[in-house]
């Protein structure tokens, strides 16, 4: 029988998740540099390179394909706006969403297989914390989607003309999707307790983003009623500016596309940090 002043357990969890000291990580004398390297590149980074054919060539054989369907299926005047045909439009878009599909997919696929199996308690007992395991898995799924999306935009390039080429931009909506994505992916996966759970994420949420965000299409092709609706997806402004840097074609202004970027990727990192502090849906 309880007392009357014993705490229930769910209340005692939802205080921890909520306090402030769950925001913190343990006191390390120093960061733990060997460690997070070890986290970021051998079980990160290396590990999805092992299996270069499917995680490599795979994104890049589907996004060639998407190129080759629309490049048949146009006829010569197809032009998306004045003076950039269908293919050129589209291509951006493609590289970008093979960036964020596959630093999602990385990350999330990542901790559901380490949770199932019971890999995750070595990952615990590593002398890292809440914010180094963060980063570790965030940082790794985006370098694993930037691999991706230089090798699909090395291969683009033999077709599509880039000779408005601005690197600010095309490095910083690349860098800045790749972690949002790799964020995001990490929260899932913390969040997932099976495989269904992750699909359905993906398939509700991630492809919807990427299809609907104007990779195919521009918003002046929208109806009047569904045009605004657009410039709530955040994936708009990473595919609109990533544009801009290619071809020099924009819709959106580039500040607003960083600024939304930008505090998207903070709050999932304040987000991701405190889950890994609680140990949520890690910890036995």
């Amino acid at each position: 029988m309880s007392g009357p002043h014993t705490v229930a357990p769910q209340t005692v969890a939802s205080k921890a998740l909520l306090s402030f000291r769950a925001w913190r990580p343990p006191s390390y004398r120093r960061f733990n540099g060997r460690g997070f390297w070890t986290h970021y590149y051998h079980r990160g980074v290396l590990r999805f390179f092992r299996f270069g054919l499917e995680l490599l060539v795979g994104p890049l054989v589907s996004s060639l394909l998407f190129v080759m369907v629309f490049a048949v299926a146009q006829n010569e005047r197809a032009a998306m706006v004045p003076g950039i045909d269908l293919i050129q439009f589209i291509v951006p878009g493609i590289i970008l969403y093979g960036i964020a599909h596959t630093a999602f997919e990385n990350a999330a696929a990542m901790l559901v297989f380490e949770k199932m199996e019971g890999m995750i308690t070595d990952v615990q007992m590593a002398p890292l914390s809440p914010l180094e395991l963060l980063a570790g898995y965030a940082l790794s799924s985006a370098t694993c989607g930037l691999s991706v999306g230089l090798l699909v935009g090395g291969a683009a390039a033999i077709f599509v003309d880039f000779s408005s080429f601005d690197a600010s931009l095309v490095l910083g909506f690349a860098v800045a999707t790749a972690l949002f994505f790799g964020l995001l992916g990490t929260v899932v996966g913390l969040w997932a307790e099976r495989w269904d759970h992750y699909s359905a994420v993906e398939g509700f949420v991630v492809v919807p983003l990427g299809l609907l965000s104007g990779t195919f299409f521009s918003i002046e092709r929208l109806p009047e009623a569904f045009r605004e609706w657009i410039f709530y997806n955040p994936v708009f402004y990473a595919i609109d500016g990533f544009r801009a840097g290619l071809i020099g074609h924009a819709e959106s202004s580039h500040s607003v596309g960083f600024a939304v970027l930008g505090g998207l990727i903070l709050g999932l990192a304040l987000l991701g940090w405190r889950l890994f502090a609680v140990g949520y849906k890690i910890k036995p």
